[in-house]
């Protein structure tokens, strides 16, 4: 049985379709994860019980994913010393009210945050974080980086095919 490293909170199970891209990733690198619904507000005693059992559980990075009034990410923050990245979700105002929720964070409890719904990139800093210590998930990820590479590459050169009047290159 592995256990997780990583560990994706979402506020509810709504959110599974943005953070499935998180899954996806963690799944590809071959990085042990797990996936919970826990609610700030409706689930208070079963978040704070994570949060406080998580790193003897062997979790190293915390994904969690929160829409709205966006408090799930602070307050897992609060109650634990692993790094929480913050996904805010678009469920009401563009999602601009959960990123200004979990971004303004007060002194001391801080949240990685990345853009609304942008779980592959709380993934890629999840996995950057581990590989700190870790040389084959480095060498993964420096291959990951990589193939974006070449993917722009290709598309300039599939560009360069395509011809306009006026176009010069």
């Amino acid at each position: 049985m592995m256990n997780p490293l990583v560990s994706i909170i979402m506020g509810s199970t709504s959110d599974l379709p943005v953070m499935d891209k998180a899954a996806q990733f963690l799944d590809e690198m071959e990085i042990p994860f797990e996936m919970n619904a826990l609610s700030a507000h409706r689930t208070p005693e079963d978040v704070e019980r994570f949060a406080r059992e998580a790193q003897q559980r062997g979790v190293k990075v915390i994904i969690a994913a929160a829409g709205m009034a966006a408090h799930l990410c602070g307050v897992i923050a609060s109650m634990t010393t692993i790094p929480v990245i913050g996904v805010p979700i678009n469920a009401s105002l563009q999602g601009m009210d959960a990123l200004l929720a979990i971004v303004q964070m007060p002194p001391g409890i801080p949240v990685a945050t990345v853009g609304i719904n942008a779980a592959l990139n709380a993934a890629i800093l999840s996995a950057q974080m581990l590989a700190l210590s870790d040389e084959k998930l480095q060498e993964q990820l420096i291959d990951y980086k990589m193939e974006l590479k070449t993917k722009v590459v290709k598309a300039n050169e599939e560009l360069a095919r395509i011809t306009y009047k006026h176009k010069t290159n």
